[in-house]
């Protein structure tokens, strides 16, 4: 059964030190296993917080590089609360995700 899965930019799928968002670096590890779940046809949604903040629009940036990172996805979400912890009963952090601790059936 596919499932939905929504995935957070800044510190998931890219390193980014504060707000250089222009300067970002892929996790290609992480990429890897975002496509493999994508490939076995499950929907993937990438949001970000970039701008939330500030007013800037970085869907453009953002856009080129999930395209130049080679990120299979299937809706870009920009946009979402500015916190400082997140609880969600779906949750789970993304050393888990990396550790492959997460049933991705």
């Amino acid at each position: 059964m596919s499932k939905v899965w929504a995935f957070d930019f800044d510190g998931v799928i890219g390193t980014t030190q504060g707000t250089d968002y222009v300067n970002s670096k892929p996790d290609y590890e992480i990429i890897s296993r975002i496509n493999a779940l994508y490939d076995k046809g499950n929907t993937v949604w990438i949001f970000t917080g970039r701008g939330s903040s500030s007013g800037i629009d970085w869907k453009s940036t953002t856009e080129f590089q999930l395209k130049e990172w080679g990120v299979k996805y299937h809706k870009l979400i920009m946009g979402k609360p500015s916190y400082d912890v997140f609880i969600d009963d779906l949750a789970y952090n993304v050393s888990d995700f990396r550790e492959g601790r997460i049933d991705n059936s």
